[in-house]
């Protein structure tokens, strides 16, 4: 968002020709509070969100069709399936990830593999009217390129010599701006901030969607306890309400939080109506060795509800999308009874546990596969998500990224320590 308004910005400054620049934002007006660390950024440097332009506020299918429409894509250069048609409009590209060459439009390309697309625009500002940057940009890109590298830090290893030139850049220009921690924690505070949010907000805000013959499981990063998620009011109608809306079979949540001695802690969920495939995933969870999740079963009062503590914090939502992927061919291979179905009986527990143990143990990588539309466009590589685009580039670097990083360096700490106390 702050590359689309900042570059914008610059070519209405820069530019003679009678064009209007208009920085559209690709997600719908509604899905901003999905967004915390955005609204909270905006707030700060005093841009309304009146101010600001929607993908669904604006009809770029006329536009193009009238001849009035050129398109800038910046921070990602693959169009959705439903603008394909505005591909032949895409006059340049300005991306921080490896081109994906069969979907990249034919056009002006410029990419760099740096820490955020932030960097990329406040060096062609500065290369190319440094006069017209004021304090308020300044501070949106300023903030933006410290939030994509964490905050600079070596030891992540996000930041390259780009990053770090610019932002000192820009601290040089305007020596006013906030000290590069603050506006870190503030800004990764409101990006984990589900407060506010609804139980369908927070399922989306950081989903993941597999498929198999038909049967669709969601798997939801929640960022809070799972005992306080569970005690929300009207969850299993919330939850009920979900999977309909979204066409789910299965619903999986895993929650990822720090306890109050800064230990990682992961937790899991299993909702689904569906007795017999609820057993089956259960049961692979339960019994894969690769990997190993430690699962310790908990109380539920929910009904088509399994909650777990998960000792093996290791194990993310990306590690866990091969199982979930067995389970579901575990399930297929021993019932013929349509998933839609509410409870299947036809299921003994005892075939249950032996499929779970053949899907576990033949584990095949690489199963997962995403929504080819997702409700939401996916979330930019620099909002620290799985499966980042620069996995061939930089170094990966997601949210659960980042709690596994944090979780390695607190344990050896905790060891340095041990070993010289002795």
């Amino acid at each position: 968002m702050v590359s689309a308004l900042a570059l914008a910005f610059y070519m209405a400054k820069t530019t003679e020709a009678e064009e209007v620049f208009v920085p559209v934002l690709n997600i719908k007006r509604s899905e901003l509070p999905l967004r915390g660390d955005n609204i909270f950024f905006l707030q700060k440097v005093h841009i309304p969100e009146t101010f600001l332009i929607f993908r669904d506020e604006i009809d770029l299918h006329t536009l193009h069709q009238a001849g009035q429409l050129s398109l800038i894509l910046v921070d990602h250069h693959v169009l959705p399936k439903g603008d394909a048609v505005l591909e032949e409009a895409v006059t340049e590209v300005l991306d921080h990830r490896p081109i994906e060459q069969k979907h990249c439009p034919p056009c002006h390309v410029s990419v760099e593999l740096v820490g955020s697309c932030a960097t990329l625009v406040t060096e062609r500002i500065l290369q190319g009217a440094p006069e017209i940057l004021d304090r308020q940009t300044a501070a949106l890109l300023h903030g933006t390129i410290i939030l994509d590298c964490v905050n600079m830090d070596l030891k992540i290893g996000k930041a390259t010599p780009k990053d770090k030139t610019y932002v000192e850049k820009l601290e040089a220009l305007f020596p006013d701006l906030p000290k590069r921690s603050d506006i870190f924690d503030s800004l990764q505070k409101a990006k984990f901030d589900v407060s506010g949010l609804t139980t369908e907000q927070m399922l989306r805000k950081d989903q993941k969607v597999i498929y198999r013959q038909g049967t669709k499981v969601a798997i939801s990063a929640i960022y809070m306890d799972l005992e306080a998620f569970l005690q929300r009011s009207d969850l299993l109608t919330d939850l009920h309400a979900f999977c309909q809306a979204h066409g789910c079979d299965v619903l999986v949540a895993m929650t990822i939080f720090f306890n109050a001695h800064n230990e990682p802690v992961r937790q899991l969920a299993i909702f689904c109506p569906h007795e017999a495939l609820r057993m089956m995933i259960c049961g692979v969870l339960e019994r894969s060795d690769s990997p190993c999740l430690k699962l310790t079963p908990v109380p539920s009062t929910h009904p088509h509800l399994q909650a777990y503590l998960q000792g093996n914090t290791q194990v993310s939502r990306k590690k866990l999308l091969p199982l979930l992927q067995e389970a579901l061919s575990a399930y297929f291979d021993s019932s013929t009874v349509s998933p839609g179905q509410p409870e299947t009986a036809g299921v003994s527990r005892e075939q249950v546990d032996k499929e779970a143990d053949r899907a576990g143990n033949s584990l095949t990588p690489a199963l997962s596969q995403d929504e080819e539309d997702p409700p939401l466009p996916p979330t930019p590589m620099n909002s620290l998500v799985d499966e980042c685009p620069l996995d061939q580039g930089l170094p990966k670097l997601s949210a659960e990224a980042v709690f596994e990083k944090c979780s390695q360096i607190s344990l050896s700490q905790s060891t340095a320590a041990s070993l010289s106390k002795k």
